[in-house]
C-alpha cells in the first residue's frame, strides 16, 4: 500500500466526513482519481461491519439491560417501519447515496440497525448508496477544479 492514500482512508473512516471528504482531499492531493474513488469506496463499504455488528454487541451487552433503551429502540421500529414497508431497501439506498450532511453509510447503518433490516440486504443497500455518493462527489468535485481553471490565468 502506498503510505500516501493514508489520509484518504482516514478521512473516509471519519463519520462527519465519509468519501465526502476523503474523494475530494486525493484528488486535491493529487493522487490518481481511480485509486482515490476506489479506495474511499471500499473503506467507506467496510465501515458497516464495526458499526452493525458493534451496535448489536453494544444492544446485548449493554441497551437490552435499561427499560428506557429498549423503549427508544421499539419507538424507532413503531416509527420507522412504515417508511421500510413504503420505500423498502431503496428508500436506504437514496439515504446514503445522496451526499448530504449526516446521510451516509454511518448513518444509513445505524438506521439499518435500529430498524431490524437483515445485514445483508442493508450491507448491500449501504454499498450501492456509497457507490452513488461517489459518483455524485467525484463529479461535482472535477466540476469545481475544472471550473477554477475558467478563473486561473494560463
Amino acid at each position: 500500500m502506498s503510505w500516501n492514500i493514508l489520509p484518504i482512508i482516514i478521512t473516509t473512516m471519519l463519520p462527519v466526513a465519509e468519501l465526502r471528504g476523503g474523494i475530494p482531499l486525493g484528488i486535491v492531493l493529487g493522487l490518481e482519481p481511480w485509486l482515490v474513488i476506489l479506495t474511499a469506496i471500499i473503506v467507506n463499504c467496510l465501515i458497516f461491519f464495526p458499526i452493525y455488528f458493534g451496535l448489536e454487541l453494544l444492544y446485548e451487552r449493554f441497551f437490552i439491560r435499561y427499560a428506557w433503551a429498549q423503549r427508544l429502540i421499539d419507538r424507532v421500529h413503531r416509527r420507522g417501519r412504515p417508511y421500510i414497508e413504503r420505500f423498502g431497501i431503496l428508500g436506504l439506498i437514496l439515504f446514503v447515496g445522496i451526499p448530504l450532511p449526516v446521510t451516509g453509510a454511518w448513518t444509513g447503518t445505524g438506521i439499518a440497525w435500529l430498524l431490524g433490516l437483515e445485514w445483508k440486504r442493508s450491507f448491500l443497500a449501504v454499498c450501492l448508496g456509497v457507490v452513488i455518493a461517489a459518483c455524485i462527489v467525484s463529479l461535482v468535485t472535477f466540476g469545481l477544479i475544472n471550473g477554477m481553471g475558467l478563473f486561473t490565468k494560463t
